[in-house]
């Protein structure tokens, strides 16, 4: 069977030539004798498909040389907490940005261990839009500001960089990290679980500014403290071997392509070309406002729900997966990161087109 478009929202398809090269590579790893997965993360194997993997992803976000890059655990869930734990530095509140779901845990997780000020809210819009920045409440004397910069299920994207002024920003980029360059010196502090535009699950990748990691609260577990990490470059346990080692050929991969500028490009042309013909017809809608639609999450519903299931027996037919939309908000969903080819929308576009001409 060839293989299927993956629309999953993640863990997410990965580039073909990455897998093969895996696939190739699963037995014994240039010559070691070794799979990635049997390697000792001591042993110089391992340290340099690690370093590599560094230096590849520095080099792609342009990353200053006063943050540290960690490979950590826990997903972004798991970062939730541990953010705060990190950065609250003597302070007693945080402020949060709430454009949608994500940032919604984010918000409960910190409110176990700071007073969390919600700066400015989406809620009232049905979580359709970023807040413009001049309605945000921020407290100058917060920790820092938290911003989901993509919001997977509900398909809202910053396509901004918020000023917060001396206050560190703080965002969750899971989902659109890699998707686009990034000026990381706009951040204190930026995190995001792999299982989208990097690898496989298991994998968390945090960037951090130096001056700001060292005073971890005291009920901070090890293995979550930036700066036990950072002194132990992410090895202070065992890391997810096998998702750094797959981050890494992802990396090689986007650099082969000619980078986060051709990502951008890519990534734009495939969301043109689903947003084009959502707003060509009314048999399907967008949700979310103009200005604020994501790049990498594609939801959107049908005119008569009842069609849903109809529609998504047809995708799958036709080798079509995963679109059926997140159970908190219902409709569909296109998941089109950085690893779906441009041939896959073109293929949705098609049978939506399809679909319509039978059903409308």
């Amino acid at each position: 069977m060839p293989r299927a478009y993956n629309f999953s929202a993640g863990p997410a398809a990965l580039p073909e030539t990455v897998l093969r090269q895996a696939a190739e590579e699963m037995l014994d790893w240039h010559g070691s004798g070794m799979s990635v997965m049997e390697m000792s993360h001591r042993g110089k194997e391992f340290i340099s498909i690690h370093a590599e993997a560094e230096s590849l992803l520095r080099e792609l976000l342009a990353v200053p040389a006063n943050y540290k890059v960690l490979f950590m655990q826990g997903g972004a869930i798991g970062e939730n907490a541990i953010v705060p734990m990190n950065m609250l530095r003597g302070k007693a509140s945080a402020d949060y940005i709430d454009t949608g779901e994500w940032s919604k845990k984010s918000i409960k997780e910190a409110g176990k261990y700071c007073k969390v000020n919600v700066a400015a809210s989406a809620k009232d819009a049905g979580y359709s839009c970023v807040p413009p920045r001049d309605s945000w409440k921020l407290d100058p004397d917060a920790a820092y500001v938290h911003i989901c910069s993509n919001e997977t299920i509900g398909g809202v994207e910053y396509h901004f960089t918020p000023d917060v002024g001396n206050v560190p920003l703080v965002a969750d980029m899971s989902s659109n990290i890699l998707s686009r360059p990034v000026d990381v010196a706009k951040y204190g502090l930026i995190y995001g679980g792999a299982q989208k535009n990097i690898g496989p699950a298991g994998l968390t990748i945090v960037i951090v500014r130096d001056d700001l990691i060292g005073q971890a609260l005291p009920i901070t577990p090890s293995a979550f403290d930036y700066k036990q990490q950072a002194d132990n470059d992410s090895m202070l346990n065992t890391p997810p071997t096998y998702a750094i080692y797959i981050a890494g050929l992802v990396f090689n991969w986007i650099k082969a392509q000619g980078g986060l500028k051709a990502m951008e490009a890519h990534n734009r042309a495939k969301a043109a070309l689903l947003y084009d013909y959502l707003d060509s017809t009314a048999f399907y809608s967008s949700p979310v406002a103009k200005a604020d639609r994501s790049l990498m999450n594609v939801p959107f519903k049908l005119k008569d729900e009842s069609l849903d299931a109809a529609f998504l027996k047809g995708a799958e037919e036709r080798h079509m997966l995963q679109l059926k939309g997140h159970r908190s908000v219902g409709g569909m969903r296109a998941s089109i990161y950085n690893a779906m080819p441009i041939e896959g929308v073109k293929a949705l576009v098609a049978y939506m087109k399809e679909f319509e001409a039978k059903h409308g």
